[in-house]
């Protein structure tokens, strides 16, 4: 008997430890359940995280007014609020503000607006304001006027930012004579008028297509002489201080004038041209002589550049691309598709032309 009840109790504890051992095995399933659920969690919280990272981003970048910057005089300026209202009397910072979708707030700009197709093509509204002059006769009665919070000038007019900066307004001196310099006033009028995102992607471009450049004609055969003739006279060039300089160094060639040091434009002579003997002569977008002209010039037979028929003018439909405004990279990249035509396509052109003018300036084409 007491065998029997030994056997009963040692099966009831043997089922009670089955029971037991299920039991735990079915509460390991919410275990799992609840892991997942904390995957999913921590997902959420990374891609919030991340969200808050975009944000902090964006907010760094906005201007805190205000704010101080240092203009390219090496001037400091504060600038009190936003600006609201703000004069250009230079045409180089004039494009970029219609680039950084400000021309709405420009309420004065420089003289013979005009004469320029790229207002006419992407903001007809500044035809219709005041002028202030231009950069040798400066009309500092009619900027102070507007009552602007900005004023943007070149570096020449340190005497009329002096005056305004006397009367309480903030002026910003720029100065891109160098792919460098350039990049620098863009950043510098995008912080003090709080457009910097729109600067970065503009600055993107730029620099993507000096990348598409580099790359392109890291395998050219040669680097060709090339002669810039400015506006005025077939025998006015620049020299390596000059912004076009490096327009022609970007796009695979020499600048036959870089030993020039002591101006920013050099005149010279028939002679001095002739013994440079460039490869190719490139005028000024703005020349007011044509490229005919000088193939039929008697005093050029015998150079190379004219022998070879390789004259060609800069494009300048919708601005002077010679000169440092945004689009300036156009030139570059135009200028390696006459120079090197086996590296950068001719078509290339065109192509980034209608999207650099799409993209920033609303103009098609």
């Amino acid at each position: 008997m007491k065998k029997t009840l030994k056997k009963c109790l040692s099966l009831l504890l043997i089922c009670s430890l089955l029971l037991s051992l299920a039991g735990c095995n079915t509460s390991s399933k919410p275990a799992g359940t609840g892991t997942t659920a904390s995957s999913e969690a921590t997902s959420e919280l990374s891609s919030e995280a991340s969200s808050d990272d975009v944000s902090t981003e964006a907010a760094e970048k906005e201007t805190s007014y205000p704010v101080t910057v240092t203009d390219q005089a090496d001037r400091t300026v504060t600038i009190e609020k936003e600006p609201a209202k703000i004069v250009s009397g230079y045409y180089i910072p004039s494009s970029l503000l219609i680039a950084l979708g400000l021309s709405d707030k420009m309420v004065g700009i420089e003289a013979k607006a005009d004469k320029r197709p790229i207002y006419k093509l992407a903001a007809p509204e500044l035809l219709e304001l005041p002028n202030v002059g231009t950069a040798k006769e400066f009309d500092l009665e009619t900027c102070a006027s507007l009552s602007p919070d900005l004023v943007i000038l070149p570096l020449k007019l340190k005497d009329a930012a002096k005056s305004l900066t006397e009367l309480g307004i903030p002026v910003l001196l720029v100065n891109p004579e160098s792919v460098d310099q350039l990049s620098d006033m863009i950043n510098l009028i995008a912080t003090a008028t709080n457009t910097q995102d729109k600067a970065d992607k503009l600055l993107d471009f730029i620099n993507q297509e000096k990348e598409m450049l580099t790359t392109s004609l890291a395998t050219a055969d040669g680097t060709p002489n090339i002669y810039l003739a400015g506006n005025s006279s077939l025998l006015s060039t620049a020299g390596p201080a000059m912004y076009q300089s490096g327009i022609i160094e970007l796009a695979g060639g020499k600048n036959v004038a870089s030993d020039i040091s002591d101006t920013y434009w050099a005149e010279i002579s028939y002679e001095q041209l002739l013994s440079w003997n460039p490869d190719y002569i490139i005028l000024a977008s703005d020349a007011e002589y044509t490229v005919d002209d000088v193939l039929s010039d008697p005093n050029l037979k015998d150079c190379t550049a004219v022998k070879n028929n390789h004259v060609y003018a800069i494009p300048g439909d919708i601005e002077a691309l010679d000169s440092p405004v945004p689009a300036s990279i156009l030139a570059s990249i135009w200028l390696a598709g006459i120079l090197h035509p086996d590296q950068v396509s001719t078509d290339t052109y065109t192509k980034e032309m209608n999207s650099f003018y799409e993209t920033f300036y609303g103009i098609k084409k």
